[in-house]
């Protein structure tokens, strides 16, 4: 299988941004993943997508790190040299709440 370099790009953001998050900046109250990380074509931008445990929380985790984007893109092009560094914005992922809600609703039947 061949890979894009938006695609290598892409993971390679994700694997250095869950570390950095998890140094950087704390959640009391949630767990919080990166699930996906989309580059693209020309790597200007980078969408990183972000889930929340429990969900109630997820506006104030996207609140929070939409308050450090710069920050954390400083110390993400620290980690990756990569020419041009992709712009970070944020969003967050209901792909797991979605998930857990049809799993739940097929075990009441």
């Amino acid at each position: 299988m061949r890979f894009f370099r938006s695609e290598r790009v892409g993971k390679l953001i994700r694997a250095e941004f869950s570390k950095i998050i998890i140094r950087e900046v704390e959640f009391p109250d949630a767990l919080v993943t990166i699930t996906a990380v989309t580059v693209d074509k020309k790597l200007e931008r980078a969408k990183v997508g972000v889930s929340a445990i429990p969900s109630s929380a997820g506006d104030a985790v996207f609140a929070e790190l939409q308050k450090r984007v710069g920050y954390l893109q400083y110390l993400l092009a620290k980690k990756i040299n990569i020419k041009p560094m992709p712009r970070i914005s944020f969003y967050i992922d209901h792909g797991v709440e979605n998930a857990a809600a049809v799993e739940k609703a097929l075990l009441k039947k």
